[in-house]
């Protein structure tokens, strides 16, 4: 068991846990300003060794985009930004003696990389995001692949052209069901993913499977429980979006809810049974389950922590809470939805706290800008709303500006992680950089 030391009890002690899209802008930009001075010590707890941001995960587990080229090493920004990596997974908190609890890691045979560890603090921020809610379907944890991690994406990646070069081995023909694709969860992860294999699994196959048909042996089912896809975003871009997926053959069924999966396929309440021997599970998120019991905080029902308008947690002024891990209430009682935008925005709220924090003042209310919401459907197009903020009223977007629009949220994440000069001459590089390798993974 290893302790942190103290350090001097005159640096404030910052601790961000978990290395998400909000976490790590957090951390990155208080090392660039208090840490970089020494006005106060940043430490960045994260359980994985490097960082991909999450709305990317459909691609990888289409294939169209690899991991290496995205991934960020957190050992390397730590040092460019100065403040602290610790390896090590959220397992409890010691609020009394303000102490952040680590699991001990140890490697793929068994050996021990870190032990377990107590990381003090004075301001602690939570930011362990959010996992798959399969809400206990039967059959879900054993045979369909949810993705919430890079691990779990390029697992289905793997998967999927495993299953090719089975089928296109074996001396039967293809079986019903055994290259069709479930995926279960119409959001935007579910949704996008749906488009984005209806163009690579044609791309994969034209690499010499030539005993498979994809007209014929591959299908892709979207499957949800509300009344269309994409039940949260405005109807007009759900319905946007389902028009093309249909007319790309995508098989959309609203209004199902699933029952169990099986190997074989899936189950729905009403009886049906859709053949599919490669599930995805996009339906629904949760917090981690270890806040359930987090020092006594308080929680709601899908294990997030509840926080006041500072993002403070309602019983410990000095732990707070932000992006998917977080309920945090709108004047009108609603909840902030957990979006990329939202961790966003708390990430850059939480910089003004942690100064007033140091300076002793009082703290300001965060409220969230709803800027609208995009959804890429691959190449064939992108669909969205941008909200009244920007142009004076609710806008719906398509096409190439709206393809521009969603590229550009990505660029802002890597601007809050590298400066905007850096992001532009990576930019500049990628585009310049011409090589000769498949245009999806195949591998």
């Amino acid at each position: 068991m290893g302790v942190e030391p103290q350090g001097e009890s005159k640096i404030h002690r910052v601790l961000v846990a978990g290395g998400g899209a909000g976490g790590l802008e957090l951390a990155t930009k208080l090392g660039d300003t208090l840490g970089r001075r020494g006005l106060a010590r940043i430490t960045l707890a994260e359980r994985a060794r490097t960082h991909l941001w999450k709305p990317l995960l459909h691609e990888v587990a289409a294939g169209s985009l690899r991991r290496s080229q995205h991934e960020l090493n957190y050992l390397a920004q730590a040092h460019w930004h100065h403040f602290n990596y610790r390896y090590g997974e959220v397992i409890g908190v010691e609020r009394e003696q303000r102490q952040l609890v680590l699991a001990a890691m140890c490697d793929e045979e068994g050996r021990e990389i870190t032990p377990l560890t107590r990381l003090p603090y004075d301001t602690l921020v939570m930011a362990v995001g959010s996992i798959t809610n399969d809400f206990g379907t039967p059959g879900a944890a054993r045979y369909a692949v949810p993705l919430d991690t890079p691990e779990q994406a390029t697992r289905f990646n793997r998967r999927l052209v495993n299953a090719f070069l089975r089928a296109n081995a074996q001396p039967e023909p293809v079986r019903p069901g055994q290259l069709h694709v479930a995926i279960i969860g119409a959001g935007a992860t579910g949704t996008e993913l749906a488009a984005e294999l209806h163009r690579t699994v044609r791309d994969v196959l034209a690499y010499g499977f030539d005993r498979i048909d994809p007209e014929h042996n591959v299908h892709i089912v979207l499957i949800e429980a509300a009344d269309r896809i994409l039940p949260a975003l405005p109807e007009r871009i759900s319905q946007a979006s389902a028009r093309l997926l249909e007319k790309l053959g995508v098989e959309i069924r609203a209004r199902s809810k699933v029952a169990e999966v099986r190997a074989q396929g899936v189950v729905l309440e009403n009886g049906d049974f859709l053949p599919a021997e490669l599930v995805v599970w996009a339906a629904g998120v949760k917090a981690p389950a270890f806040l359930r019991d987090f020092g006594g905080l308080e929680v709601n029902r899908i294990n997030q922590l509840m926080v006041t308008e500072t993002l403070q947690t309602t019983l410990d002024p000095n732990i707070f809470a932000i992006g998917d891990c977080a309920c945090c209430l709108r004047p009108d009682g609603s909840a902030i939805p957990p979006r990329a935008q939202a961790a966003h925005q708390m990430a850059s709220h939480m910089v003004a706290q942690v100064r007033a924090r140091l300076e002793h003042r009082p703290l300001r209310p965060f409220r969230y800008r709803d800027f609208g919401s995009l959804v890429s459907l691959g190449k064939y197009s992108t669909v969205g709303n941008l909200m009244g903020a920007l142009f004076g009223r609710n806008m719906m977007i398509e096409g190439l500006f709206a393809r521009l629009m969603y590229r550009s949220l990505y660029k802002m994440h890597q601007a809050a992680l590298h400066g905007g000069g850096a992001v532009l001459w990576r930019s500049l590089g990628g585009f310049l950089e011409s090589r000769p390798t498949p245009t999806v993974k195949l591998h």
